[in-house]
């Protein structure tokens, strides 16, 4: 993948093909949100820990507003983002609210790392659609390319419904149909036309 390519990737959903050994991204659905010559970042959107928001929330110390309890926050899950640094906090959004580290993945995605969009959740001002992750993914410079080439990721779109509609076990099935793939056709065989 030519450099010109790479940031093509930004806003796409990587689906872990059969065929990837990784076991930390077995079935794995991951939003790539940064891609350059030095590497790429991505979230995996389909692993909900037994952890909610609200534990989060509480472990900070941040306030809540027993009001926002009417919502379904009560019972959001927090997701596990990937296997690097499991401790750093992301919540993925709809794109109506911006915040002191608010970065645009796509018109209708956006990331936010800092405090603030947690303090708004807990008050209920946050925003309406979003995920909570612990943790990212994380390739060095030409790593995803190389695993790109040895067809262990397929490459389908990201949109609002996949990410916060859908139920996190059907999003990888989801994805595949998005891109015309019946997920009962995918071998785990690696190969090569």
């Amino acid at each position: 993948m030519q450099i010109s390519q790479v940031n093509q990737l930004v806003g796409k959903l990587l689906l872990a093909s059969p065929s990837l050994l990784d076991p930390r991204f077995k079935d794995a659905v991951v939003l790539v949100c940064h891609h350059d010559a030095q590497g790429c970042m991505g979230l995996i959107i389909n692993r909900p820990r037994s952890i909610s928001v609200s534990d989060v929330l509480v472990d900070l110390e941040i306030g809540q507003d027993e009001n926002r309890h009417a919502h379904d926050e009560s019972v959001q899950r927090v997701f596990d983002g990937g296997p690097v640094d499991d401790f750093r906090g992301f919540v993925l959004h709809d794109g109506w609210h911006i915040y002191e580290s608010t970065m645009q993945i796509t018109p209708e995605l956006h990331l936010t790392s800092s405090r603030d969009v947690l303090e708004a959740l807990g008050q209920g001002e946050g925003p309406e659609h979003y995920l909570l992750l612990l943790g990212y993914a994380g390739w060095e410079a030409g790593q995803l390319e190389d695993e790109l080439s040895n067809n262990d990721w397929l490459i389908a779109p990201a949109s609002h419904q996949i990410v916060f509609q859908e139920l996190p076990e059907a999003r990888w099935d989801f994805g595949a149909r998005c891109m015309g793939i019946d997920p009962t056709h995918l071998s785990d065989q690696v190969g090569h036309a």
